[in-house]
């Protein structure tokens, strides 16, 4: 118990400090240079684990669902959170970022006809709430200011579902060292065609300390070895208590940007915040089995 516990502590932290890498990737590499980076260096991480299982690759391959599941689980939020990020703190990201499963939970019921239960819509309802208090009710004032970077977050929340409810339906029997591999190398195509077209990543100013541990940190850590260790909770523990890192990734994203960001720590993030893991536990809640 001692080792699971260790390896969840350590993957919320890896995660909720990926949010202060993709803040200080944004000015050298950009949006689309951040999410190069990152799944480049995430690829070179998880290449001598796809090399040893490459004998467990699954004929035919299923390249289509493959690359949907790419794209809206690592091209697309990976490009939305460091744009989320442009207009809204770090704090304020990984809040939002928490209601993924809430989201999961609706997309299934709407787009893969999985019925939500009373306790599910629950939970979608205290998230809603989670995400009124974050912005403390002010929607006038969202709408004039921070809405887009509150959009965009939730928008990369959405996509985690899409991506998430597809590889349950569509890539349940393909091993997910191949899963995680195929998903990096679409996000690494994809955005190194959008930073030919759009802004070039500055390599001369990745080259002092911040870019070279953001890019470590964002890349190897955050999509290599943050992998294995949720693999390793979902498999030595159980699937359940892997997901219940999502409960730990915004204390730990609010610790680091309070410590390396000098971000505000306020009242109505950890109220909102609470609201939020109450609605993750109502949407993942199932019913107990009757004897």
């Amino acid at each position: 118990m001692v080792r699971l516990y260790s390896a969840l502590v350590a993957l919320s932290l890896i995660w909720g400090l990926s949010f202060v890498f993709m803040k200080w990737l944004l000015d050298p590499a950009g949006v689309w240079g951040t999410v190069f980076l990152r799944c480049s260096a995430g690829m070179i991480i998880l290449l001598p684990l796809v090399w040893r299982q490459r004998k467990r690759l699954p004929k035919p391959f299923p390249w289509k669902a493959l690359l949907f599941v790419g794209i809206f689980n690592s091209t697309l939020p990976w490009a939305l959170i460091p744009l989320s990020e442009t207009m809204i703190d770090s704090t304020t990201a990984s809040v939002l970022n928490a209601t993924t499963p809430i989201w999961t939970a609706i997309v299934g019921t709407a787009f893969f006809a999985l019925p939500l239960t009373f306790r599910q819509w629950v939970g979608a309802g205290l998230g809603f709430l989670g995400i009124l208090v974050l912005i403390e009710f002010d929607l006038a004032g969202v709408v004039s200011s921070g809405w887009v970077g509150v959009g965009t977050m939730l928008l990369a929340a959405l996509c985690y579902a899409f991506a998430a409810q597809s590889t349950k339906r569509f890539l349940s029997d393909v091993p997910i060292v191949f899963i995680s591999i195929g998903s990096l190398m679409t996000g690494a195509i994809a955005s190194a065609c959008m930073v030919a077209l759009t802004t070039p990543i500055q390599w001369e100013e990745l080259g002092d300390v911040k870019g070279i541990l953001s890019i470590i940190g964002l890349g190897c850590l955050g999509s290599g070895v943050a992998y294995l260790l949720f693999y390793f909770l979902a498999i030595k523990g159980s699937p359940n208590f892997a997901a219940s890192v999502t409960y730990v990734v915004p204390i730990t994203a609010i610790f680091w940007g309070a410590l390396l960001l000098n971000e505000p720590i306020t009242e109505h993030i950890f109220i909102g915040l609470g609201c939020i893991a109450m609605g993750v536990y109502f949407s993942g809640k199932k019913k107990p089995l009757k004897a």
